[in-house]
């Protein structure tokens, strides 16, 4: 069997790949560097069974060597890891081929199961990777907005129909705009309507346009948003709230692909990609017979779920100290930053109106803020009077705290700490359940009468009797 290939210029990273394939007893070589392993390549040795690469590195890129190994050998799985969470990061390594993007810091066994996975299947052989720029357009770290790169970075080669589905201000005309960007369509237009926001007299011309005289006060012919995304892509947003007679209008044109203005004879062939939009749950609105089922089924060929803000809260202080950048760029000013107090204090909100409300609010601050730093009582009062939320019980929410505070002191040993703490606690707790038998404790905790009497001596309990562990814990 081939051997698995491992670059990186993390000898952490490096070990702990290696120690994972040895386990699995598959073979695998290391390389600190994309040239390295190129000149193995260019020295005649035979290709990897799969590569994983870091995406940046000193000298080439991961990216580089993607391009280099899969214009040699089309059908290599490669497996790109990064650090770097960004859509970009996803989308270039896609279009260029990869097998597979692998965000750090990963779990052991879902790299392994990858690597498995890319040895059992055949790579798909994808176009050449664009010229994409380094500046991300979508920020996301949480494992929900991953998916959503994914999914952008698997579109890259497709003009299939996309549904995109979220709250309102989460961002989905961002990921159709991405959607697009990243397609074959991207030298041509993207247009853009939102049906909820043009009255229902209104929208039929201007998705499809009018001739002259069409009706009262049509003084010269006009196109339609269907007719300006010739070529490219128009985007529907908030499609469940379109009109019932412009749904039947609309199927017709996604299952003959023509269309006629308003008074006009004669057809026009229609040859855009179309991405929808809606906050709405469409099935239930299906049901309910506001929405035609076989449209619903001619749009919803590959959908794309957009979190909320509050499924991605690791997300939040990126996203604020991006806004707060990008408003100083937009107003001409210097840019403020974020006390640690008030990011903890923002990661805890729901944001209702996701995105769009936390840009908005970081607008609010460069602008009314006092000083260059944010602190807590800086941010708007309905925002700072507004008591955290957590999907955590009480106690989790509490361990984070704590977890936060070690972290802030410094000095390491913060697992080792916390476990300790946990164990005592449980511990005590149990002898004290129990009238201090260690038996009956080990027994209603699960572990071996062996594990308990070891961890009791471990941990300096050997001397508490059950008053006193009552006591210890409250």
């Amino acid at each position: 069997m081939k051997p698995v290939w491992i670059v990186d210029d993390d000898k952490s990273i490096r070990w702990v790949l290696e120690k994972t394939l040895a386990r699995e007893q598959l073979p695998f070589k290391s390389f600190a560097s994309a040239s390295e392993a190129l000149s193995q390549l260019d020295a005649g040795a035979e290709p990897p069974q799969v590569l994983v690469s870091d995406i940046r590195m000193p000298g080439e890129s991961g990216l580089d060597l993607l391009k280099q190994v899969k214009t040699r050998f089309p059908s290599l799985p490669v497996i790109i890891m990064t650090a770097y969470s960004d859509l970009d990061s996803a989308v270039a390594a896609f279009q260029g081929g990869a097998f597979e993007y692998l965000p750090k810091p990963f779990d052991v066994d879902q790299a392994l199961e990858l690597i498995r996975r890319a040895i059992d299947e055949s790579a798909h052989q994808v176009g050449a990777s664009g010229d994409v720029s380094l500046v991300p357009e979508i920020l996301g770290q949480a494992p929900a907005m991953q998916e959503v790169f994914r999914a952008i970075g698997r579109l890259s080669q497709s003009s299939a129909t996309v549904m995109i589905t979220g709250e309102s201000g989460s961002g989905k005309e961002l990921v159709a705009h991405a959607v697009h960007r990243h397609s074959p369509r991207s030298d041509k237009p993207f247009i853009a309507i939102n049906t909820a926001a043009i009255p229902r007299d209104l929208l039929e011309s201007e998705l499809f346009g009018h001739e002259r005289g069409a009706f009262t006060g049509a003084a010269a012919q006009r196109r339609g948003r269907f007719e300006q995304a010739e070529g490219g892509t128009l985007f529907l947003d908030e499609i469940g709230d379109m009109p019932a007679e412009l749904q039947t209008r609309l199927l017709r044109v996604l299952s003959d692909g023509n269309y006629y203005r308003v008074g006009g004879h004669s057809p026009i062939k229609a040859n855009v990609r179309i991405i929808a939009a809606t906050h709405q749950n469409l099935e239930a609105r299906v049901k309910e017979n506001l929405f035609r089922e076989d449209l619903f089924h001619r749009l919803n060929v590959i959908r794309v779920r957009l979190p909320s803000l509050r499924e991605r809260r690791e997300d939040i202080p990126i996203l604020a100290r991006h806004f707060l950048q990008k408003s100083a760029h937009d107003l001409g000013v210097e840019a403020k930053r974020f006390s640690e107090a008030a990011l903890r204090h923002l990661s805890s909100l729901d944001f209702p109106g996701n995105v769009r409300q936390l840009e908005n609010i970081c607008h609010w601050l460069t602008v009314m803020a006092p000083g260059q730093q944010v602190d807590l009582a800086d941010l708007p009062a309905e925002l700072r009077d507004q008591a955290p939320q957590s999907a955590l019980p009480d106690w989790e929410s509490g361990l984070a705290l704590e977890v936060d505070r070690l972290l802030a002191e410094g000095g390491g040993q913060v697992h080792e700490k916390l476990i300790d703490c946990f164990e005592r606690v449980l511990i005590l707790r149990a002898l004290a359940h129990t009238g201090g038998r260690r038996i009956e404790a080990a027994q209603a905790l699960g572990i071996g009468r062996n594990t308990i009497t070891r961890k009791i001596q471990d941990l300096g309990l050997d001397a508490a009797r059950p008053d006193e562990a009552e006591q210890a814990t409250g």
